[in-house]
């Protein structure tokens, strides 16, 4: 690993992306908002026509995600998690718990530094919310669903039948859903056949083809800062995905209070501004971009290269909260290529 001074590579992908082909009037976009978050779907070589008629049904698939897997409003995830408050089973679909079973996976994986179980913690903490405001739980609190200890290897699974052996795990999957919706909208799209696309969830970025002679390129940005400086590469079933603590959160007593929460302690982590990765290859690549850099932004600047090992993630930067720039070998050469 390599420390770099913040001026070279400090990192936060930007919403605005630059195209990486030669004529600008072959990439039609289509916006929305979804998830929460500015959802942009960039197509390349079709008519303006068909890329609108693309755009639109990728933003009604997402529209589709969200209501299913809302974390706070009513949707099939929240059905899913009164029922495990009670003690019931839960009959879901087969979309619903292969997502589970993938989180549970990574959970185990990532000695359980990303947790959707932990859903109890993140309504306590404010943040199952569209109106992020100052919480201030108590240490009683806390206390008490930490010690709950809801993890995901709680799920049981009997076919499409869900149920729970620990009634304290809410899942809340704010942390994946978007990673999935990435390759639900690549799969839309390239059964579309269209010749090169990028969609971007919120920073959460994924690459289909090439635009013309050069792949597509993604600013990126200080997570203090809207300065744009350095850009990234990405090429055909690509994906990068940032956490971050500069889009939800709140400010109390001088102390940042992102939304991601360290499931061992049940409080905010301060210490990092941002962790990114790119994932090439796979089916699932938008996927592992989402959930795989939640680990990394948990462990801190003290411990993310050892869970990077872990996880086999090669491409991969972090930036903490004193702006001190950290990055492994390959992502220093993806980020130094000029393409």
């Amino acid at each position: 690993m390599r420390k770099l001074g913040v001026w070279a590579f400090v990192l936060l992908l930007l919403l605005s992306l630059l195209e990486g082909c030669s004529r600008n009037d072959e990439v039609f976009r289509t916006q929305g908002h979804v998830f929460g978050t500015q959802v942009q779907i960039s197509i390349y070589g079709n008519s303006e026509e068909r890329a609108q008629e693309l755009g639109n049904a990728v933003l009604k698939e997402f529209d589709r995600l969200h209501h299913k897997f809302h974390a706070w409003q009513p949707s099939q995830l929240t059905a899913l998690n009164d029922a495990i408050a009670r003690g019931e089973t839960f009959q879901a679909d087969e979309e619903m718990v292969d997502l589970l079973k993938s989180a549970t996976v990574l959970a185990e994986q990532s000695d359980n530094l990303f947790n959707p179980a932990i859903g109890h913690l993140i309504r306590l903490w404010g943040f199952q919310s569209s109106d992020i405001t100052e919480h201030g739980p108590s240490r009683a609190e806390i206390k008490h669903w930490v010690d709950a200890n809801p993890r995901m290897r709680d799920l049981v699974f009997d076919g499409t039948r869900i149920s729970s052996k620990n009634k304290a795990v809410m899942i809340d999957l704010g942390g994946y859903a978007k990673g999935y919706a990435l390759d639900r909208a690549a799969r839309i799209l390239r059964d579309a056949h269209v010749k090169a696309a990028l969609v971007n969830v919120g920073g959460n970025i994924i690459a289909i083809g090439q635009p013309g002679d050069r792949p597509w390129r993604v600013g990126i940005r200080d997570p203090r800062s809207e300065g744009m400086i350095a850009s990234v590469a990405l090429h055909d079933n690509e994906a990068i995905g940032t956490s971050g603590d500069y889009e939800r959160y709140f400010m109390k007593d001088g102390k940042r209070h992102p939304h991601i929460i360290d499931p061992r302690t049940g409080e905010t982590t301060d210490v990092v501004a941002s962790v990114t990765i790119l994932i090439s290859g796979g089916k699932d690549v938008g996927l592992r971009s989402d959930g795989n850099s939640k680990p990394m932004f948990v462990a801190g600047p003290a411990h993310w290269k050892e869970v990077a090992d872990h996880l086999g993630l090669k491409a991969v930067m972090l930036i903490d909260a004193n702006h001190n720039v950290e990055v492994t070998p390959a992502m220093e050469q993806r980020l130094a290529a000029k393409e």
